[in-house]
């Protein structure tokens, strides 16, 4: 009997978890227009866009960057190789948006087994001004985007960041794709934010400037294998914070297979492993599957009955991030119950192949995350 009851306060303090998290990204992303003012002594921001070859919305997503809703800002594209087939793209983007200060970077300054980060130093150095993104290729920036970044920030933030929010999927796969990046990661980022852990996330980071050339400028990203950790880390040392944004920026996604949704999601898990595995060891209850198989058994051995008590759970958890999706105005279709219980069936067979397995293949790179554990151990 005192089994039973263990495992039910188990399965409702894990729910009570997942619905606060919820809870907190419903009432951080709820929909708006996306019409943020100006503040009124707005800073020139340079904006960092690393880039390697052509992706399905390179058009979009490249040419929303000469679309901002800001009055001074430069954009510096970086591309690690002069045959690159972005490069046309670019070039033509740059000549078509004069009155945007616009350069193209080509070369490779290898300061890091990181392809991105060693791409972005160009830009880095390049840049002009005191506050900096680093956007990632594939983010579609909404006209608002920088005054929305510069709006997290406090007199204790060093980076304000918005994870992606996946949209437009093409095929079952990138539906899959959705429930992983929204109303998953997404709402466990304003979670740990919420209780003062928040984490730098790659895909849109601001800097301010400052902060991170106090560390050895941005070379110093290269002490993690993911810049975002060596992000999060750097700031920590500092005393200061990571703040997200309010309403979160669009990944428009296109079409998915399995492996491309399972290789970069237990990738990331791998590199979770060794950047921060005292964060990483809990992550064996993400999802639907623990407070379903402790209420279960609690319902078990209870004598109530188990299927009523694992769809209730099902229902509640999968009812609440449809709700989250809904009031955030992200992405919803006949598809998405079923894309977030192959998401929740993936979790715990990532968490066992992220423990197991070390080597991934990150933009054409053949990597491990062995060499960051001898670092660390070393």
């Amino acid at each position: 009997m005192i089994m039973a009851y263990v495992c039910a306060a188990f399965c409702a303090t894990l729910l009570t978890l997942n619905l606060s998290s919820i809870a907190i990204a419903a009432f951080r992303c709820k929909a708006r227009p996306r019409n943020l003012r100006v503040p009124a002594h707005a800073p020139p921001v340079s904006i960092v866009r690393p880039l390697r070859g052509l992706e399905t919305f390179s058009e979009e997503t490249l040419g929303s960057t000469f679309a901002l809703d800001y009055p001074r800002y430069e954009v510096l594209f970086c591309v690690q190789c002069a045959n690159d087939p972005v490069i046309p793209l670019v070039e033509r983007m740059i000549a078509a948006h004069p009155q945007i200060s616009a350069r193209l970077l080509v070369g490779d300054d290898y300061v890091s087994v990181n392809p991105k980060l060693n791409n972005c130093v160009k830009g880095w150095d390049a840049a002009r001004y005191a506050w900096v993104v680093l956007a990632d290729s594939n983010a579609l920036l909404p006209p608002d985007y920088i005054q929305t970044m510069l709006a997290a920030f406090r007199d204790d933030t060093a980076l304000s960041i918005s994870m992606p929010i996946g949209s437009r999927p093409k095929g079952f796969w990138a539906e899959v794709e959705c429930a992983f990046l929204n109303t998953f990661q997404a709402r466990w980022q304003y979670g740990a934010e919420a209780v003062g852990i928040g984490f730098a996330q790659g895909k849109n980071m601001m800097w301010r400037r400052e902060v991170l050339e106090r560390a050895g400028g941005i070379r110093a990203l290269g002490a993690e294998i993911a810049e975002d950790a060596a992000s999060t880390k750097i700031i920590r040392a500092q005393k200061m914070k990571v703040r997200l944004v309010d309403m979160p920026f669009e990944q428009p996604l296109g079409h998915r297979t399995a492996h491309e949704v399972y290789s970069r999601h237990v990738r990331w898990a791998r590199l979770r492993r060794v950047t921060f595995p005292a964060y990483f060891a809990p992550e064996f209850m993400n999802g639907s599957f623990m407070p379903v198989v402790t209420g279960a058994y609690a319902a078990h051995l209870l004598d109530a009955n188990v299927a009523l008590t694992a769809g209730a759970i099902l229902a509640g958890l999968y009812g609440a991030e449809c709700l989250l999706a809904r009031i955030a105005g992200w992405r919803l279709s006949r598809l998405t119950p079923l894309a977030l219980l192959t998401r929740d069936i993936l979790l715990p067979v990532m968490f066992v192949d992220a423990c197991l397995f070390d080597d991934f293949v990150w933009h054409g790179n053949a990597m491990t995350v062995r060499e960051q554990e001898e670092q660390t151990t070393g």
